[in-house]
């Protein structure tokens, strides 16, 4: 699980990418769940859907991507308005998009 700053946007989503993957990088080689928590973040434009999306196409293999965002919260409606939760499953709350993961055998 890795924490996501408050605000994802043109400013730092680009840095925020080689930090995400030199995390999952660093897992063992049966990497299996990475969860993005949104909970703290205030603000998310177009650049936070690009993260999430460059993200998702480079998790190793069998990799699953879950997101944990607050239901009301900016980045839970634009990744709504995106349509990128259709590919991203959205959790409200952390232990929630763990148990889904072990649930998928992710």
């Amino acid at each position: 699980m890795l924490d996501m700053p408050g605000e994802i946007d043109f400013c730092n989503a680009s840095g925020l990418l080689p930090l995400i993957m030199a995390a999952v990088d660093q897992r063992s080689a049966g990497f299996r769940l990475l969860v993005l928590d949104l909970s703290a973040t205030r603000f998310m434009d177009s650049q936070g859907i690009r993260l999430l999306t460059a993200v998702r196409h480079r998790l190793p293999a069998g990799a699953r991507l879950r997101v944990v965002a607050a239901p009301k919260s900016v980045p839970s409606r634009v990744l709504e308005l995106s349509g990128l939760r259709r590919d991203v499953p959205v959790h409200d709350n952390l232990a929630e998009a763990l148990r889904a993961g072990i649930g998928t055998g992710a």
